[in-house]
């Protein structure tokens, strides 16, 4: 039986007393079949709603809001946010459910009757209780979010249907799927099903204009490319995408990781995406130890997601260590194998070529370590044996023929380098992107969509923007997206400088890099995109 999680109706419904909505008492219609896209609760609960003007008044109270606003625009309409709970799947296609935000636009012209319906699939998030429907509570882990995306999307006109994701919240999934393909693409379409339904008995209902758009930023990013693949091949409609920063090459990411390219998050990632993978496949180890140091093997398998703080996570003896993947001591090379794989371990424990990343994989080895030198090895050895088309060097930008281990084989399963795009798509993400790298993520891509199989995208359909680049004149339709780009990189520098940091503010933009310096540059130039395909299909 499905319901709505007690505290999360009594977290709404204390919410809302202040601005005048739905209460308990108003439930609606209860559905608790297990089918994929139904709405559990119908209407969904109110959690929030705001005129043009008080949204706006709303992010002109702090620093972040204003610098949100100034990259957003003005609110043209007010925001609605209803919270869905919705039927889905698992990663091993088990029934199960989710929750999630809509936010409608209200107001004035173009905010009202038929509207553009935005999927917007959210980051990497260690955070159990991640809600963004939660747009009032700015100490929610969430907020910044789903205020971007309010900012962004819905005060401009688009209806944003956006999942926390099975195993969030109040999911009663014990894990979560992550970079599941099948999965999350299913989730998604189900969320985006729901999400009709709510759409005619809503408060103030405005209607799905038939035009779609799937983006989402990180994880969001395979996220919303999965969608579209999976759309696409079911014959459902989609009028444009616009993956940002994502791991789309899944398999050559990770298989870099492995080499010694260890980007920052990377402990994070890893037990999430090991889990998520044995749940779904059931190969990947039999015992914890296999893969982990027995000082963190014991409860990793339930630790993430998690309300438990990072710091605390992190802290001496706690559940992860923070930045070492690897062991700083090279893997020791079997017996009888060729004199060059000794020296070839060692060159990449850690890698110091290029040189201007050397410190930040560096950051990736250590003495407390989380993987294994024998896990990390027996990967390198059918990395070395079965190369990916893209690393240590772009060849083919093909996946792997033949890979044999586990892991390896499941992120090719979830690798995205396997269709091509039959509707327009805009790749954005940042150059000098620590956590999830430029060259074998979005790079990656667009090689892989021009070489000569599959197919290439019809000329015009695949766009690539680096935020991180300087505007090509006049007539780049990104030069504000990249000039405002730059500024805010700078402004993060100078502040750290101010601050008493040594190094110019270069370890200031690494941290931020990711996380807030590229998200909103990126869904800005996802909402013009948008814009411009809606207008030129009319």
């Amino acid at each position: 039986m499905k319901t709505i999680h007690l505290l999360s109706i009594v977290a709404a419904a204390s919410l809302l007393v202040a601005c005048g909505g739905d209460s308990p008492s108003n439930l609606g219609v209860v559905d608790n079949s297990p089918a994929r896209g139904t709405l559990i609760q119908n209407p969904p609960i109110r959690t929030a709603f705001f005129t043009a003007g008080d949204f706006a008044a709303k992010l002109n109270a702090s620093a972040s809001g204003r610098n949100l606003l100034a990259i957003a625009g003005a609110p043209k309409c007010g925001v609605d946010v209803q919270y869905i709970h919705y039927g889905t799947v698992g990663g091993a296609s088990e029934s199960t459910d989710a929750t999630g935000a809509l936010m409608t636009p209200s107001g004035g012209p173009g905010c009202t009757g038929s509207r553009p319906i935005v999927l917007y699939a959210h980051g990497t998030t260690t955070v159990k209780s991640y809600n963004l429907a939660n747009l009032l509570d700015e100490g929610s882990p969430a907020y910044s979010e789903a205020a971007l995306i309010a900012a962004i999307y819905a005060a401009q006109g688009f209806i944003v249907v956006a999942p926390n994701y099975a195993g969030y919240e109040a999911s009663k999934l014990a894990y979560h799927p992550y970079l599941n393909a099948d999965q999350e693409s299913k989730e998604m379409m189900d969320a985006l099903s729901a999400a009709r339904k709510a759409l005619p008995g809503l408060l103030q209902p405005v209607q799905d204009s038939g035009k779609l758009f799937i983006t989402g930023y990180s994880q969001g990013g395979h996220v919303a490319m999965a969608t579209h693949k999976a759309m696409q091949a079911a014959g459902q409609a989609v009028t444009a995408s616009a993956p940002m920063s994502g791991p789309y090459a899944l398999a050559a990411y990770t298989d870099a990781v492995f080499y010694g390219n260890v980007g920052l998050g990377s402990t994070l990632f890893a037990p999430l995406l090991i889990n998520s993978y044995q749940k779904a496949y059931g190969n990947l180890y039999s015992q914890l130890t296999d893969i982990y140091e027995p000082s963190y093997a014991s409860g990793i398998d339930t630790l993430l997601p998690t309300d438990t703080p990072l710091s605390t996570l992190f802290a001496p003896g706690g559940k992860l260590p923070q930045t070492a993947l690897f062991s700083r001591t090279p893997p020791t090379a079997p017996a009888g194998s060729p004199p060059s794989l000794q020296p070839t371990l060692n060159a990449i424990s850690p890698p110091t070529t290029p040189p201007e990343l050397a410190p930040l994989f560096a950051l990736g080895f250590g003495t407390s370590n989380l993987v294994t030198n024998a896990a990390r090895l027996n990967f390198l050895l059918d990395a070395f044996a079965n190369p990916d088309g893209a690393v240590p060097s772009v060849t083919t930008a093909q996946p792997a023929a033949n890979p044999a281990h586990p892991i390896r084989i499941a992120t090719k399963k979830n690798d995205l380098r396997n269709w091509t795009p039959a509707r327009p798509v805009l790749l954005c993400a940042g150059s000098a992107d620590p956590t999830v790298f430029y060259n074998v993520n979005t790079q990656l891509m667009q090689a892989y969509w021009s070489s000569p199989s599959p197919a290439a995208p019809p000329a015009g359909l695949l766009t690539v923007l680096n935020v991180d680049s300087a505007p090509a004149g006049a007539a780049d339709p990104y030069a504000t997206v990249k000039a405002g780009f730059g500024q805010a990189k700078a402004g993060t520098a100078a502040a750290a400088v101010s601050a008493g940091a040594s190094d110019g503010g270069a370890s200031a933009v690494v941290q931020a890099y990711h996380g807030s310096l590229v998200p909103p540059f990126c869904n800005a130039a996802a909402r013009g995109f948008f814009q411009q395909v809606a207008a030129a299909s009319l």
